[in-house]
């Protein structure tokens, strides 16, 4: 029987798919109400059990808010000290109702850390969740000891102190959320992710102003509380009824001339096809600028990417952006997919800098000496009349205690990724970034499109991805799918560098 439709089958019967539920879901964490990946199979509803909020309980159409800047303590040069704690707090998203939610310093999203290549960074972790926690470096080349793997883990009411160097060549959009073993779908789902930035003091668009759009969705039940996942959510990664931006609903976007957005996908599973009516330059991606601009209608832009591009005519014009539906192979009974509207854009006259033919250039890394495969794969079976399900890299369910592959430091790879599966899965690999060689999809082979550095590159079912890439840290790398709930059902796998 088809996957999907032993999926469909089971679920019309009245039948959960339970999932298959690793060693660290029996763990007690009653101490924080059996939220999330550690709520048992058993527990879980479907989504029709499930009232929620109406769309239009949160306000629209205010003007955008910019990020909150994380402040530096350092008054040293090249030095960037400051402190995030993670923590809850009841949040008014609703008038006249209280939201419980975990945030980072209690901003919705965390605050934004601006920092040039070359500085020192140290920031200090306070953790005053009842969950264990970590800060992951999302993109950023920082040392496996400091990019909060789920090995090291602050425990909570624990402190940890991350301290890294932000090399050359490091410009670029970036981010950082909770990556704790089992509990990271959920702390996310809180509210847990800030934002990064990276700069660069030879930055060749410096001449253009800059806004940024941090794009989360957020599921409130009837009460305005967060509710626990679903079966559908654990299946297909979960998907709120608000798409925010910056944490707002559909804001008013003042864009004076031509500008560069930065722009964010921290959605735990929503895939975002931008568009906004009007062609826009892509000048950037998950590492930074890409070699040439290059004008697009949309955009695909998949959970934990990022993008940088510049907008704007010089004519006055309101436009809509807006997440085109996209069919990325969801499974059970799900609501159809719709064209979500995230932001007015109102363009006005202003200044229209040039933009530049040639922004940076990428080096290839090299002839590769080495080669990897990895498989994506989704395994469904029947037990007793009941359904179970895994999510695999390479045959596998993710464990701690297992080294999945083995490469030496520095030496140039290439990576062979398979989605043997029936759904779309996005992939990133910690630590580093890559460049895609090319993409084999209905046995059609097409080279990348142009140079780019990624940290997390889509996979649509039974596709084939080659990336080069290099790791320049001896330890031990996380490489997953990032729908969040994929990573925490097994999709997650271990890469020791020697």
């Amino acid at each position: 029987m088809n996957r999907r439709n032993f999926i469909f089958s089971g679920i019309g019967l009245g039948i959960l798919p339970i999932l298959n539920v690793p060693a660290w879901a029996a763990i007690d964490h009653s101490a924080h109400g059996a939220h999330g990946a550690d709520a048992m199979p058993q527990n879980l509803k479907t989504v029709a059990d499930m009232p929620l909020l109406a769309v239009s309980a949160l306000p629209a159409g205010r003007p955008h808010q910019p990020l909150s800047i994380l402040k530096n303590t350092s008054v040293q040069p090249k030095q960037f000290t400051a402190t995030l704690t993670a923590a809850a707090h009841d949040v008014e998203l609703v008038a006249g109702q209280k939201t419980p939610m975990w945030l980072y310093n209690g901003q919705v999203p965390g605050p934004l850390i601006e920092a040039f290549e070359g500085d020192e960074v140290e920031i200090r972790f306070v953790n005053q969740l009842a969950q264990a926690s970590t800060i992951h470096w999302h993109g950023l080349p920082v040392p496996p000891e400091q990019d909060g793997n789920p090995h090291d883990a602050v425990p909570a009411g624990g402190e940890h102190v991350y301290r890294f160097k932000l090399p050359k060549d490091s410009a670029g959009t970036y981010w950082y959320h909770p990556h704790p073993h089992g509990d990271t779908p959920e702390q996310v789902y809180r509210g847990l992710a800030g934002l990064f930035i990276v700069r660069s003091k030879n930055d060749p668009l410096k001449a253009f102003a800059e806004q940024h759009l941090v794009i989360s969705d957020l599921k409130l039940d009837a009460n305005a509380q967060i509710p626990d996942n679903t079966a559908n959510d654990w299946m297909n990664g979960r998907e709120g009824q608000f798409v925010l931006v910056n944490g707002q609903r559909e804001p008013v976007i003042t864009i004076a001339g031509r500008q560069r957005l930065r722009i964010w996908n921290a959605c735990s599973a929503r895939y975002l096809r931008l568009n906004m009516g009007q062609p826009f330059t892509l000048v950037g991606t998950d590492g930074g600028l890409i070699e040439k601009p290059q004008i697009m209608d949309e955009f695909l832009l998949v959970p934990g990417q990022r993008i940088e591009i510049l907008v704007g005519n010089g004519k006055p014009a309101s436009m809509t952006l807006k997440a085109l539906i996209y069919n990325r192979e969801k499974m059970g009974k799900v609501a159809p997919e719709v064209d979500r509207t995230l932001a007015t854009l109102q363009f006005t006259a202003g200044l229209m800098p040039e933009i530049p033919q040639k922004l940076r250039k990428i080096a290839d890394f090299g002839r590769a000496t080495a080669m990897k495969k990895v498989e994506f794969s989704e395994t469904m079976s029947m037990d007793n009349g009941v359904h179970t399900m895994a999510f695999l890299v390479n045959g596998k369910s993710f464990d701690m205690n297992r080294h999945d592959l083995i490469s030496k430091v520095n030496e140039v790879e290439v990576w062979e990724i398979f989605n043997n599966s029936h759904m779309d899965h996005p992939f990133h690999i910690h630590g580093t970034q890559f460049i895609v060689i090319d993409s084999t999809f209905n046995k059609q082979r097409t080279n990348a499109p142009y140079r780019a550095l990624h940290d997390t590159i889509n996979l649509r079912p039974y596709e084939t991805i080659r990336i080069k890439t290099v790791q320049q840290d001896i330890g031990l790398r996380m490489f997953h799918c990032h729908i969040l709930e994929h990573e925490g059902q097994g999709m997650m796998a271990q890469l020791l560098v020697k």
